[in-house]
């Protein structure tokens, strides 16, 4: 995909800060002005996938196994606490690359950040609602 910003890092086309690479799979820090704590990354598939909604369940399978065996090095390196790991699929869920992307963001003890912000949002109709999604299954 030539207007891909993460493809052409795949392709060695634009600069990045690589930091995992296997034969699947791309790990590399997000530009400066988008990190927001020590160690965050991103961890995509070096073939092109738009979202959850078009990425195969074998490419799923590279990516959370690099998502574990990053996450454990950074717990050892920098003695993280914790790590969010967040995807974002369509507009509306604020996807901001239109390229399949986890980002793993590490943890600490008092780091202040909120990444579950509370919205006040309440389900006024919680059994029929998840019955419905049940029943999809």
């Amino acid at each position: 995909m030539k207007e891909c910003n993460f493809c052409k890092i795949i392709a060695g086309k634009s600069p990045s800060n690589n930091i995992y690479e296997n034969e699947n799979v791309l790990a590399f820090a997000p530009l400066k002005e988008h990190i927001i704590a020590k160690g965050h990354m991103l961890v995509i598939p070096k073939k092109h996938y738009n979202d959850i909604y078009d990425i195969p369940k074998e490419e799923l399978h590279h990516i959370i196994e690099a998502v574990k065996t990053i996450s454990q090095k950074l717990k050892v390196k920098f003695h993280a606490d914790g790590i969010n790991i967040l995807h974002a699929s369509g507009k509306v869920a604020q996807q901001s690359c239109f390229h399949f992307h986890v980002h793993l963001i590490p943890r600490y003890k008092d780091d202040d950040l909120d990444t579950w912000p509370n919205t006040g949002y309440k389900e006024c109709n919680f059994p029929e609602i998840y019955q419905e999604i049940a029943n999809l299954f």
